[in-house]
Parts: structure tokens; C-alpha cells; sequence
């Protein structure tokens, strides 16, 4: 028993020595949550009416994401040196795109009462406020970090956004439960899309990776609930309508109206078919 014990206590150590360098999901997190504060007060637990709070607690989630950076090579695919600069330039451009979706939720959702129930409430805000900061940091070379940002929200919402996915403006996801799109996927301005969408590849394989796996998304296209598409050659084309449970490998044009048959019998045998539009 002693033998067996000093056995794993030693492939425990190495597992210790070997583990990677790159900082515990709960660092990321919270640096995540700070940022999403002092964008959006309404998740603050401290407010900051005045400009200097506002500059001291901008200074104080740079020094998070560089203690983030810090020690974490193999997380950074070039020089880590300045990317936490480089990122902070980029936060209007992340505010701007997430005051559009949260226009493009209000607009499209009679329920909502107000854009602070949204930015409150909305399951579809949350996970596109962690998406646009995790892409962000992607685009900068920076590895795991983003999925950890993705992880924690798809945790929170239901929703499973790759980092890597290029998402236009004005993004609606209503409902959100079960909303997968991948890492590829490639999503065109004022889309909509409902709960229990997957935007996902046909392949698995892993020698696919570095290939286009995910589909794409023009501009104004609505994906009712539990539709799949599948592919990275499929193109949903502009304007169209994507019916509930529709199941999709193949491209469609743009102004498309795609929807399933369904069969129904009655007591008597007899059977109808249901047009789903």
C-alpha cells in the first residue's frame, strides 16, 4: 500500500511540475467580471460616476490582464509585451459592438421592458459581452485565455460560443438555451438566431482543425429553434428564414424560406401533412 501511495504521490508531483503555466480559470474570470463592470455598471459592484474612478479602475484591470499575461508564454502566440495596451484600444470598439446587440435584443424581443433588463437579464447579452472580449483577445495571439472567458459564460448561459467565431453587429440571441455556433462559423450583421441553434461542422476529424469547418451567415437571416447547420461550405444566404428543426448541409440562397413536412395521423389511420412555414 506504501509503494502504491509513493507511486501516485510522484505522478502527482510531476503532474505538478509539468502542468502549464497559464493562470487558474478563477484569475481569468475574475479579471472577465471587472471588465464587464466597468463597461457595463450594471454588473459593477462599485460605481464610478466620476471620470478619475473610471481611470483608476481602467488601470487596475490592465494590471489584472497583465498579471493575467505575466509568466504565461505559452498562452501568447507572439511577444507578450504591450498586448494588454493593445487590447485596452480595442474596448470602444467592444462597447459599440455590444450596445448594438443589446438594441438588436430590445428591438426583437416584445418582452423586454427596457435595455437594462437586458443587460441585466438576458442570457444572450451575457454570452455575447464574454465572446466579444474573448475574440478580442484571440485576435492578439493569445491562447486558452479566450476559452476560459467562453467556458465560464457557456456555464453560466447555456450558450457555447467559440472565441474563435467572427460575429457581426447587431447579434440577437433570443432565449439562448442550448445555442451552439463554432469555431469557424462566420455570422453576417442583424442576425437572429433562437435557442437550441447549432451552427456546427460536418467533420470531427481532427486533421480538419485549421480548415473552415462551421457555416456561414449572411446579413438579416433569421434561424428558428433547434435548426442545425452544418458545414463550412454552407452558406446561408441574406435575408433568408430558417424554419424550427431544420437540419441543413447545403447551401441556400439569399430571401430563402426554409422549413420541414411533418406526417400526422389520426384516430382513423388517416394521414395529413403538416407544412411548417
Amino acid at each position: 500500500m506504501l509503494e502504491d501511495e509513493n507511486k501516485f504521490v510522484t505522478e502527482l508531483a510531476k503532474a505538478h511540475r509539468d502542468v502549464s503555466k497559464c493562470p487558474p480559470p478563477e484569475k481569468v474570470i475574475s479579471f472577465f467580471e471587472h471588465m464587464l463592470g466597468m463597461l457595463f455598471p450594471e454588473f459593477a459592484y462599485e460605481r464610478h460616476p466620476e471620470e478619475e474612478g473610471i481611470r483608476k479602475r481602467m488601470r487596475a484591470c490592465k494590471d489584472e490582464l497583465r498579471t493575467v499575461l505575466n509568466h504565461n508564454e505559452e498562452c501568447v502566440q507572439s511577444k507578450a509585451d504591450g498586448l494588454e495596451k493593445d487590447f485596452f484600444e480595442k474596448l470602444p470598439y467592444i462597447r459599440t459592438l455590444l450596445l448594438q446587440d443589446i438594441d438588436a435584443i430590445f428591438e426583437g424581443d416584445p418582452a423586454a421592458k427596457s435595455k437594462g433588463e437586458v443587460i441585466r437579464t438576458y442570457p444572450g447579452f451575457y454570452a455575447m459581452a464574454a465572446h466579444r472580449i474573448a475574440h478580442e483577445l484571440l485576435k492578439l495571439g493569445i491562447n486558452l485565455i479566450p476559452r476560459i472567458i467562453s467556458e465560464y459564460a457557456h456555464r453560466q448561459t447555456g450558450i457555447d460560443i467559440h472565441p474563435g467565431a467572427v460575429i457581426g453587429d447587431h447579434f440577437c440571441i433570443d432565449h439562448g438555451t442550448g445555442v451552439v455556433i463554432g469555431e469557424t462559423s462566420k455570422i453576417g450583421a442583424y442576425v437572429k438566431i433562437y435557442q437550441g441553434v447549432t451552427l456546427g461542422g460536418l467533420s470531427v476529424r481532427k486533421e480538419d482543425a485549421r480548415i473552415k469547418r462551421h457555416p456561414t451567415i449572411e446579413d438579416n437571416v433569421v434561424i428558428y429553434s433547434g435548426a442545425t447547420i452544418l458545414g463550412g461550405d454552407t452558406v446561408i444566404g441574406e435575408g433568408s428564414i430558417i424554419g424550427g428543426n431544420v437540419w441543413l448541409t447545403k447551401s441556400v440562397p439569399a430571401h430563402s424560406k426554409i422549413y420541414y413536412q411533418a406526417k400526422m395521423t389520426n384516430a382513423e389511420g388517416e394521414t395529413d401533412t403538416i407544412t411548417y412555414k
